[in-house]
Protein backbone atom coordinates (compact mmCIF):
# COMPACT_ATOMS: atom_id res chain seq x y z
CA UNK A 1 0.00 0.00 0.00
CA UNK A 2 1.25 3.48 -0.85
CA UNK A 3 1.27 5.99 1.99
CA UNK A 4 0.65 9.75 1.91
CA UNK A 5 4.22 10.33 0.73
CA UNK A 6 3.71 8.25 -2.38
CA UNK A 7 6.01 5.69 -0.75
CA UNK A 8 5.35 2.00 -0.16
CA UNK A 9 6.46 1.54 3.44
CA UNK A 10 7.71 -1.75 4.78
CA UNK A 11 8.38 -3.08 8.27
CA UNK A 12 11.96 -2.15 9.03
CA UNK A 13 14.26 -4.45 10.98
CA UNK A 14 17.59 -3.78 12.61
CA UNK A 15 20.37 -4.21 10.10
CA UNK A 16 22.16 -7.38 11.14
CA UNK A 17 25.51 -6.22 9.85
CA UNK A 18 25.64 -3.03 11.94
CA UNK A 19 27.33 0.32 11.44
CA UNK A 20 30.60 -1.26 10.28
CA UNK A 21 28.81 -2.62 7.21
CA UNK A 22 27.24 0.81 6.66
CA UNK A 23 30.66 2.47 6.79
CA UNK A 24 32.12 -0.10 4.38
CA UNK A 25 29.23 0.26 1.93
CA UNK A 26 29.64 4.04 2.00
CA UNK A 27 33.38 4.04 1.32
CA UNK A 28 33.11 1.41 -1.41
CA UNK A 29 30.21 3.23 -3.02
CA UNK A 30 32.22 6.47 -2.96
CA UNK A 31 35.29 4.90 -4.60
CA UNK A 32 33.31 3.02 -7.22
CA UNK A 33 31.14 6.00 -8.14
CA UNK A 34 34.14 8.34 -8.31
CA UNK A 35 35.91 6.03 -10.73
CA UNK A 36 32.86 5.50 -12.92
CA UNK A 37 32.00 9.21 -13.07
CA UNK A 38 35.65 10.03 -13.79
CA UNK A 39 35.33 7.92 -16.92
CA UNK A 40 32.12 9.76 -17.77
CA UNK A 41 33.50 13.27 -17.16
CA UNK A 42 36.81 13.06 -18.97
CA UNK A 43 34.76 12.78 -22.14
CA UNK A 44 33.11 16.11 -21.33
CA UNK A 45 36.45 17.82 -20.75
CA UNK A 46 37.85 16.41 -23.99
CA UNK A 47 34.68 17.43 -25.85
CA UNK A 48 35.14 21.01 -24.68
CA UNK A 49 38.88 21.12 -25.42
CA UNK A 50 39.73 19.04 -28.51
CA UNK A 51 36.96 16.84 -29.91
CA UNK A 52 35.52 19.56 -32.16
CA UNK A 53 38.50 19.95 -34.54
CA UNK A 54 39.53 16.30 -34.27
CA UNK A 55 36.22 14.63 -35.04
CA UNK A 56 34.21 17.40 -36.76
CA UNK A 57 36.86 19.37 -38.70
CA UNK A 58 34.56 20.10 -41.65
CA UNK A 59 32.22 22.13 -39.44
CA UNK A 60 34.91 24.40 -38.06
CA UNK A 61 34.88 26.81 -35.11
CA UNK A 62 31.78 27.06 -32.94
CA UNK A 63 29.79 24.51 -34.97
CA UNK A 64 32.42 21.84 -34.34
CA UNK A 65 32.32 22.52 -30.61
CA UNK A 66 28.51 22.35 -30.58
CA UNK A 67 28.72 19.02 -32.44
CA UNK A 68 31.17 17.66 -29.87
CA UNK A 69 28.79 18.79 -27.09
CA UNK A 70 26.01 16.94 -28.91
CA UNK A 71 28.03 13.71 -28.77
CA UNK A 72 28.47 14.32 -25.04
CA UNK A 73 24.70 14.72 -24.76
CA UNK A 74 24.07 11.41 -26.53
CA UNK A 75 24.86 9.60 -23.29
CA UNK A 76 21.98 11.28 -21.49
CA UNK A 77 19.44 9.80 -23.90
CA UNK A 78 20.85 6.34 -23.23
CA UNK A 79 20.96 6.78 -19.46
CA UNK A 80 17.21 6.05 -18.95
CA UNK A 81 17.66 2.92 -21.09
CA UNK A 82 20.52 1.90 -18.80
CA UNK A 83 18.34 2.66 -15.77
CA UNK A 84 15.64 0.30 -17.04
CA UNK A 85 18.06 -2.39 -18.23
CA UNK A 86 20.32 -2.49 -15.20
CA UNK A 87 17.46 -1.64 -12.86
CA UNK A 88 15.78 -4.84 -14.05
CA UNK A 89 18.80 -6.94 -13.11
CA UNK A 90 19.48 -4.92 -9.96
CA UNK A 91 15.96 -5.56 -8.68
CA UNK A 92 15.95 -9.23 -9.69
CA UNK A 93 19.55 -10.41 -9.24
CA UNK A 94 20.94 -7.91 -6.73
CA UNK A 95 22.80 -4.61 -6.43
CA UNK A 96 26.32 -6.09 -6.37
CA UNK A 97 26.27 -8.04 -9.64
CA UNK A 98 24.72 -5.11 -11.47
CA UNK A 99 27.28 -2.59 -10.20
CA UNK A 100 30.12 -4.85 -11.34
CA UNK A 101 28.57 -4.98 -14.82
CA UNK A 102 28.15 -1.21 -15.12
CA UNK A 103 31.77 -0.65 -14.07
CA UNK A 104 33.10 -3.09 -16.67
CA UNK A 105 31.05 -1.55 -19.49
CA UNK A 106 32.02 1.98 -18.52
CA UNK A 107 35.72 1.12 -18.19
CA UNK A 108 35.89 -0.74 -21.51
CA UNK A 109 34.10 2.05 -23.38
CA UNK A 110 36.31 4.76 -21.88
CA UNK A 111 39.53 2.90 -22.66
CA UNK A 112 38.34 2.34 -26.22
CA UNK A 113 37.66 6.07 -26.70
CA UNK A 114 41.34 6.67 -26.01
CA UNK A 115 42.15 4.45 -29.02
CA UNK A 116 39.64 5.83 -31.56
CA UNK A 117 41.33 7.26 -34.70
CA UNK A 118 40.33 10.81 -35.63
CA UNK A 119 38.46 11.94 -38.74
CA UNK A 120 41.75 12.67 -40.44
CA UNK A 121 42.53 8.93 -40.34
CA UNK A 122 39.21 7.13 -40.88
CA UNK A 123 36.90 9.91 -42.02
CA UNK A 124 33.21 9.86 -41.08
CA UNK A 125 33.63 6.55 -39.26
CA UNK A 126 35.48 8.37 -36.45
CA UNK A 127 32.51 10.33 -35.05
CA UNK A 128 30.26 7.28 -35.53
CA UNK A 129 32.55 5.11 -33.40
CA UNK A 130 32.86 7.94 -30.88
CA UNK A 131 29.09 8.29 -30.54
CA UNK A 132 28.65 4.51 -30.19
CA UNK A 133 31.15 4.35 -27.34
CA UNK A 134 29.56 7.40 -25.73
CA UNK A 135 26.19 5.65 -25.87
CA UNK A 136 27.69 2.67 -24.03
CA UNK A 137 29.00 5.07 -21.39
CA UNK A 138 25.47 6.43 -21.03
CA UNK A 139 24.04 2.93 -20.58
CA UNK A 140 26.58 2.16 -17.87
CA UNK A 141 26.22 5.35 -15.87
CA UNK A 142 22.43 5.06 -16.21
CA UNK A 143 22.61 1.89 -14.15
CA UNK A 144 25.37 3.09 -11.84
CA UNK A 145 23.81 5.84 -9.74
CA UNK A 146 20.74 4.02 -8.47
CA UNK A 147 22.78 0.96 -7.47
CA UNK A 148 25.34 3.06 -5.60
CA UNK A 149 22.58 5.06 -3.88
CA UNK A 150 20.74 1.92 -2.80
CA UNK A 151 23.95 0.34 -1.55
CA UNK A 152 24.30 3.10 1.04
CA UNK A 153 20.64 3.93 1.72
CA UNK A 154 19.68 0.31 2.38
CA UNK A 155 22.61 -0.17 4.76
CA UNK A 156 22.23 3.15 6.61
CA UNK A 157 21.50 3.17 10.38
CA UNK A 158 18.36 4.78 11.79
CA UNK A 159 18.14 8.52 11.31
CA UNK A 160 21.41 8.69 9.36
CA UNK A 161 20.31 7.85 5.84
CA UNK A 162 21.25 11.32 4.58
CA UNK A 163 24.72 11.01 6.10
CA UNK A 164 25.52 7.62 4.60
CA UNK A 165 23.82 8.31 1.28
CA UNK A 166 26.03 11.33 0.68
CA UNK A 167 28.94 9.04 -0.30
CA UNK A 168 27.79 8.26 -3.85
CA UNK A 169 26.85 11.94 -4.19
CA UNK A 170 30.46 12.92 -3.57
CA UNK A 171 31.55 10.79 -6.54
CA UNK A 172 30.79 13.35 -9.29
CA UNK A 173 32.62 16.15 -7.46
CA UNK A 174 35.69 14.01 -6.83
CA UNK A 175 35.53 12.74 -10.41
CA UNK A 176 35.37 16.30 -11.77
CA UNK A 177 38.44 17.29 -9.75
CA UNK A 178 40.27 14.12 -10.84
CA UNK A 179 39.37 14.68 -14.49
CA UNK A 180 40.50 18.32 -14.44
CA UNK A 181 43.71 17.38 -12.60
CA UNK A 182 44.56 14.67 -15.13
CA UNK A 183 44.01 16.98 -18.08
CA UNK A 184 45.91 19.79 -16.34
CA UNK A 185 48.97 17.63 -15.73
CA UNK A 186 48.84 16.31 -19.28
CA UNK A 187 48.47 19.79 -20.77
CA UNK A 188 51.33 21.24 -18.69
CA UNK A 189 53.65 18.35 -19.53
CA UNK A 190 53.50 18.86 -23.30
CA UNK A 191 53.01 21.47 -25.97
CA UNK A 192 49.46 22.43 -27.06
CA UNK A 193 50.15 20.74 -30.41
CA UNK A 194 51.15 17.45 -28.75
CA UNK A 195 48.18 17.60 -26.40
CA UNK A 196 45.79 18.01 -29.33
CA UNK A 197 47.55 15.34 -31.40
CA UNK A 198 47.73 12.56 -28.80
CA UNK A 199 48.02 13.86 -25.24
CA UNK A 200 44.24 14.00 -24.74
CA UNK A 201 44.18 10.19 -25.02
CA UNK A 202 46.19 9.68 -21.83
CA UNK A 203 43.34 10.30 -19.33
CA UNK A 204 41.17 7.78 -21.19
CA UNK A 205 43.86 5.11 -21.27
CA UNK A 206 44.74 5.65 -17.60
CA UNK A 207 41.16 4.81 -16.68
CA UNK A 208 42.08 1.14 -17.12
CA UNK A 209 44.03 1.26 -13.85
CA UNK A 210 41.17 2.96 -11.98
CA UNK A 211 38.63 0.47 -13.29
CA UNK A 212 40.79 -2.42 -12.07
CA UNK A 213 40.80 -0.85 -8.59
CA UNK A 214 37.06 -0.26 -8.74
CA UNK A 215 36.39 -3.82 -9.83
CA UNK A 216 38.42 -5.17 -6.90
CA UNK A 217 36.37 -3.01 -4.53
CA UNK A 218 33.01 -3.94 -6.03
CA UNK A 219 33.71 -7.66 -5.90
CA UNK A 220 34.03 -7.33 -2.12
CA UNK A 221 30.61 -5.72 -1.70
CA UNK A 222 27.98 -7.68 0.22
CA UNK A 223 24.38 -7.64 -0.93
CA UNK A 224 22.18 -5.19 1.02
CA UNK A 225 19.91 -6.38 3.85
CA UNK A 226 16.87 -4.85 2.13
CA UNK A 227 17.43 -6.90 -1.02
CA UNK A 228 18.09 -10.07 0.98
CA UNK A 229 14.85 -9.60 2.90
CA UNK A 230 12.91 -8.88 -0.27
CA UNK A 231 14.36 -12.03 -1.85
CA UNK A 232 13.48 -14.11 1.21
CA UNK A 233 9.87 -12.89 0.90
CA UNK A 234 9.97 -13.71 -2.83
CA UNK A 235 8.95 -10.19 -3.79
CA UNK A 236 10.93 -10.05 -7.04
CA UNK A 237 8.76 -9.25 -10.05
CA UNK A 238 9.27 -10.18 -13.68
CA UNK A 239 9.22 -6.62 -15.01
CA UNK A 240 10.23 -4.02 -12.38
CA UNK A 241 10.01 -1.29 -15.04
CA UNK A 242 6.31 -2.00 -15.67
CA UNK A 243 5.44 -2.17 -11.98
CA UNK A 244 7.33 1.02 -11.12
CA UNK A 245 5.51 2.99 -13.82
CA UNK A 246 2.16 1.42 -12.98
CA UNK A 247 2.35 2.05 -9.23
CA UNK A 248 4.54 5.15 -8.93
CA UNK A 249 4.72 6.91 -12.29
CA UNK A 250 4.08 10.22 -10.51
CA UNK A 251 7.21 9.83 -8.37
CA UNK A 252 9.28 8.97 -11.46
CA UNK A 253 8.16 12.14 -13.25
CA UNK A 254 8.48 14.41 -10.22
CA UNK A 255 11.97 13.20 -9.29
CA UNK A 256 13.06 13.72 -12.90
CA UNK A 257 11.78 17.29 -12.82
CA UNK A 258 13.23 17.83 -9.35
CA UNK A 259 16.73 16.98 -10.59
CA UNK A 260 16.52 18.91 -13.87
CA UNK A 261 18.12 22.01 -12.36
CA UNK A 262 20.86 19.99 -10.69
CA UNK A 263 21.89 18.33 -13.93
CA UNK A 264 21.57 21.58 -15.88
CA UNK A 265 23.78 23.60 -13.56
CA UNK A 266 26.31 20.80 -13.15
CA UNK A 267 26.96 20.15 -16.83
CA UNK A 268 26.79 23.82 -17.73
CA UNK A 269 29.46 24.44 -15.09
CA UNK A 270 31.67 21.43 -15.70
CA UNK A 271 31.48 21.12 -19.49
CA UNK A 272 30.09 24.22 -21.22
CA UNK A 273 32.05 26.70 -19.08
CA UNK A 274 35.27 24.89 -20.02
CA UNK A 275 34.76 26.29 -23.53
CA UNK A 276 33.03 29.54 -22.53
CA UNK A 277 35.84 30.52 -20.17
CA UNK A 278 38.62 29.51 -22.54
CA UNK A 279 39.87 30.49 -25.95
CA UNK A 280 38.02 28.05 -28.23
CA UNK A 281 37.33 29.68 -31.63
CA UNK A 282 33.77 30.94 -31.86
CA UNK A 283 32.85 29.71 -28.36
CA UNK A 284 35.43 31.07 -25.91
CA UNK A 285 34.28 34.33 -24.32
CA UNK A 286 36.37 35.01 -21.22
CA UNK A 287 39.68 34.19 -22.94
CA UNK A 288 41.30 32.44 -19.98
CA UNK A 289 44.17 30.01 -20.51
CA UNK A 290 43.55 26.26 -20.57
CA UNK A 291 45.42 25.63 -17.28
CA UNK A 292 43.36 28.35 -15.56
CA UNK A 293 40.12 26.79 -16.75
CA UNK A 294 41.21 23.33 -15.58
CA UNK A 295 42.22 24.69 -12.17
CA UNK A 296 38.70 26.11 -12.04
CA UNK A 297 37.39 22.57 -12.57
CA UNK A 298 39.41 21.30 -9.62
CA UNK A 299 38.11 24.08 -7.37
CA UNK A 300 34.56 23.46 -8.59
CA UNK A 301 34.75 19.77 -7.72
CA UNK A 302 35.95 20.51 -4.19
CA UNK A 303 33.33 23.23 -3.58
CA UNK A 304 30.66 20.85 -4.84
CA UNK A 305 31.78 18.19 -2.33
CA UNK A 306 31.56 20.64 0.59
CA UNK A 307 28.02 21.64 -0.43
CA UNK A 308 26.97 17.99 -0.77
CA UNK A 309 28.30 17.04 2.67
CA UNK A 310 26.62 20.02 4.36
CA UNK A 311 23.23 19.54 2.70
CA UNK A 312 23.17 15.76 3.22
CA UNK A 313 23.81 16.20 6.95
CA UNK A 314 21.14 18.86 7.29
CA UNK A 315 18.63 16.67 5.45
CA UNK A 316 18.74 14.25 8.40
CA UNK A 317 17.92 17.11 10.75
CA UNK A 318 15.38 19.28 8.92
CA UNK A 319 14.16 16.96 6.17
CA UNK A 320 15.04 16.27 2.53
CA UNK A 321 12.36 18.51 1.03
CA UNK A 322 13.42 21.67 2.86
CA UNK A 323 17.03 21.26 1.79
CA UNK A 324 16.00 20.57 -1.80
CA UNK A 325 13.88 23.73 -1.86
CA UNK A 326 16.77 25.86 -0.61
CA UNK A 327 18.89 24.72 -3.54
CA UNK A 328 16.27 24.96 -6.29
CA UNK A 329 15.04 28.41 -5.22
CA UNK A 330 18.60 29.73 -4.85
CA UNK A 331 19.48 28.50 -8.35
CA UNK A 332 16.93 30.85 -9.90
CA UNK A 333 18.92 33.79 -8.56
CA UNK A 334 22.44 32.40 -8.78
CA UNK A 335 22.17 31.31 -12.45
CA UNK A 336 22.25 34.81 -14.03
CA UNK A 337 24.21 36.28 -11.10
CA UNK A 338 27.11 33.87 -11.67
CA UNK A 339 27.43 34.84 -15.32
CA UNK A 340 27.37 38.53 -14.40
CA UNK A 341 30.15 37.90 -11.87
CA UNK A 342 32.22 36.07 -14.50
CA UNK A 343 31.75 38.80 -17.11
CA UNK A 344 34.94 40.77 -16.34
CA UNK A 345 36.87 37.72 -17.54
CA UNK A 346 39.43 37.62 -14.75
CA UNK A 347 40.65 34.44 -13.13
CA UNK A 348 39.15 35.46 -9.76
CA UNK A 349 35.73 36.36 -11.18
CA UNK A 350 35.58 33.03 -13.03
CA UNK A 351 36.44 31.06 -9.89
CA UNK A 352 33.84 32.94 -7.81
CA UNK A 353 31.04 32.61 -10.37
CA UNK A 354 31.78 28.93 -10.94
CA UNK A 355 31.91 28.22 -7.21
CA UNK A 356 28.50 29.84 -6.67
CA UNK A 357 27.00 27.58 -9.32
CA UNK A 358 28.54 24.50 -7.69
CA UNK A 359 27.12 25.45 -4.28
CA UNK A 360 23.53 25.79 -5.49
CA UNK A 361 23.63 22.47 -7.31
CA UNK A 362 25.38 20.68 -4.43
CA UNK A 363 22.61 21.66 -1.99
CA UNK A 364 19.81 19.63 -3.63
CA UNK A 365 22.16 16.92 -4.85
CA UNK A 366 23.33 16.00 -1.35
CA UNK A 367 20.03 14.51 -0.08
CA UNK A 368 19.00 12.98 -3.44
CA UNK A 369 20.58 9.55 -2.84
CA UNK A 370 18.54 9.20 0.36
CA UNK A 371 15.37 10.82 -0.97
CA UNK A 372 14.87 8.76 -4.13
CA UNK A 373 15.31 5.31 -2.53
CA UNK A 374 12.85 6.37 0.18
CA UNK A 375 10.22 6.94 -2.50
CA UNK A 376 10.16 3.46 -4.04
CA UNK A 377 9.32 -0.09 -2.96
CA UNK A 378 12.24 -2.51 -2.59
CA UNK A 379 11.05 -4.81 -5.36
CA UNK A 380 11.50 -2.08 -7.99
CA UNK A 381 13.52 0.51 -6.07
CA UNK A 382 16.61 0.20 -8.31
CA UNK A 383 14.50 0.71 -11.43
CA UNK A 384 12.25 3.46 -10.07
CA UNK A 385 15.04 5.56 -8.56
CA UNK A 386 17.20 5.09 -11.66
CA UNK A 387 14.44 6.12 -14.06
CA UNK A 388 13.64 9.29 -12.12
CA UNK A 389 17.29 10.26 -11.77
CA UNK A 390 18.15 9.71 -15.43
CA UNK A 391 15.00 11.41 -16.71
CA UNK A 392 16.39 14.52 -15.04
CA UNK A 393 19.64 13.82 -16.92
CA UNK A 394 17.94 14.17 -20.30
CA UNK A 395 16.15 17.41 -19.45
CA UNK A 396 19.00 18.97 -17.53
CA UNK A 397 22.12 17.30 -18.90
CA UNK A 398 21.76 16.96 -22.66
CA UNK A 399 19.55 19.90 -23.61
CA UNK A 400 21.48 22.76 -21.89
CA UNK A 401 24.74 21.83 -23.62
CA UNK A 402 23.01 22.10 -26.99
CA UNK A 403 21.17 25.37 -26.33
CA UNK A 404 23.87 27.16 -24.30
CA UNK A 405 26.21 28.12 -27.21
CA UNK A 406 23.47 29.76 -29.34
CA UNK A 407 22.01 31.46 -26.26
CA UNK A 408 25.42 32.92 -25.39
CA UNK A 409 25.96 34.01 -29.00
CA UNK A 410 22.60 35.79 -29.09
CA UNK A 411 22.26 37.21 -25.57
CA UNK A 412 25.67 36.73 -23.96
CA UNK A 413 26.35 34.61 -20.92
CA UNK A 414 23.36 36.13 -19.10
CA UNK A 415 21.11 34.26 -21.55
CA UNK A 416 22.52 30.95 -20.31
CA UNK A 417 22.07 32.18 -16.74
CA UNK A 418 18.36 32.87 -17.25
CA UNK A 419 17.99 29.47 -18.87
CA UNK A 420 19.29 27.99 -15.62
CA UNK A 421 16.69 30.11 -13.81
CA UNK A 422 13.97 28.43 -15.87
CA UNK A 423 15.33 25.00 -14.94
CA UNK A 424 15.37 26.07 -11.28
CA UNK A 425 11.71 27.06 -11.50
CA UNK A 426 10.76 23.66 -12.95
CA UNK A 427 12.63 21.85 -10.18
CA UNK A 428 11.11 24.05 -7.47
CA UNK A 429 7.57 23.33 -8.67
CA UNK A 430 8.30 19.59 -8.64
CA UNK A 431 9.70 19.69 -5.10
CA UNK A 432 6.65 21.62 -3.92
CA UNK A 433 4.46 18.82 -5.29
CA UNK A 434 6.30 16.24 -3.16
CA UNK A 435 6.47 15.51 0.58
CA UNK A 436 9.29 14.77 2.94
CA UNK A 437 10.40 11.18 3.54
CA UNK A 438 13.25 11.35 6.05
CA UNK A 439 11.24 9.44 8.69
CA UNK A 440 9.91 6.78 6.32
CA UNK A 441 11.39 3.37 7.14
CA UNK A 442 12.76 1.14 4.42
CA UNK A 443 13.94 -2.46 4.69
CA UNK A 444 17.35 -2.80 6.29
CA UNK A 445 17.09 0.30 8.50
CA UNK A 446 15.78 0.56 12.04
CA UNK A 447 12.47 2.34 12.47
CA UNK A 448 12.83 6.06 13.02
CA UNK A 449 10.77 7.81 15.72
CA UNK A 450 7.81 9.49 14.11
CA UNK A 451 8.02 7.43 10.95
CA UNK A 452 4.94 6.96 8.83
CA UNK A 453 2.74 4.05 9.74
CA UNK A 454 3.98 0.77 8.34
CA UNK A 455 1.82 -0.88 5.71
CA UNK A 456 2.10 -4.12 3.87
CA UNK A 457 2.26 -4.26 0.12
Amino acid sequence: MINEYGTICERAVECPTGSAASDASGSRSLLGTSIEFYDFFIYGTAAALVFGPLFFPALGGAAATVASFATFGVAFFFRPVGAVLFGHFGDRLGRKKTLVSTLLIMGSSTFAIGLVPTSETIGVAAPIVLVTLRALQGLAVGGEWAGAALLTAEYAPSGKRGLYSMFPQLGPGIALAMSSTTFLITALAMSPESFTAWGWRIPFLLSFVLVAVGLYIRLKIEETPAFKQSTARREQVKLPFVEALRDQWRQVLLTGGMLTMTFGVFYTSSVYLTSYAGQAPGVGVLGLSRPTVLVGGIIAGLVFCVAVITSALYSDRIGRRRVLLVGTVASMIVGPSAFLIMQPGSMLSFFVGLSLLMVVLGIPYGPAAAYLPELFHTRYRYTGAGMGYNLGGILGGAVPLIVAPPLAAEFGGIGVGFYLTALGLISTLCVLAMKDTKDVAIDGAAAVPGAAAVATS
